[in-house]
């Protein structure tokens, strides 16, 4: 009986030897490694919604008017953020040539086109609010006060990459 136990113990031993180890999620630095921020499509209105909540936070705390998300700025946001994909790389310029002024009337808006905000990258799209947020530039159109309308879209693509693309419209 002994024997048996002894062979058990040394087989549970050999046997824990050969488990995978964990994968840390703390980097060398201490701070939590980068993951993969992946979007369903099921979360797409949910998204949308938070951001423009987010942005009327932060209109309302600059003392401007709320803006409402409007389909049509949405489709001209998603057609150009799938063409940076396409064309690999942010900018702000279709790939047929077409302006974000070309591309907010083709889809249908008939308001004045006032902003594009457009990145590249594996962050949240509150991360990437909060990264427009802190260029003068990006803030000046998610803040300026004679927008009313809003089109937020992205393009994932399949190794995490996400193009957002953020317009306005008064």
């Amino acid at each position: 009986m002994l024997r048996v136990f002894i062979l058990f113990l040394t087989s549970v031993f050999i046997l824990s030897a050969c488990a995978a180890t964990p994968t840390s999620t703390i980097g060398p630095d201490g701070k939590p490694l980068p993951r993969v921020y992946r979007i369903a499509d099921r979360n797409t209105g949910a998204i949308q919604f938070r951001v423009l909540d987010s942005v009327n936070a932060l209109r309302q705390a600059a003392g401007a008017e709320p803006v409402q998300l409007n389909a049509q700025l949405t489709a001209a946001a998603a057609t150009h953020s799938r063409d940076m994909s396409v064309q690999n790389r942010p900018w702000h310029f279709g790939s047929d040539g077409s302006s974000p002024i070309d591309r907010i009337q083709r889809s249908g808006y008939t308001g004045l086109p006032l902003g594009e905000n457009i990145s590249e990258s594996f962050e949240t799209e509150l991360e990437t609010l909060a990264a427009w947020m802190d260029q003068a530039d990006t803030r000046a159109v998610i803040l300026d006060s004679n927008a009313v309308a809003l089109g937020f879209s992205w393009f994932q693509e399949s190794n995490g990459k996400i193009w957002w693309t953020m317009v306005t419209g008064g």
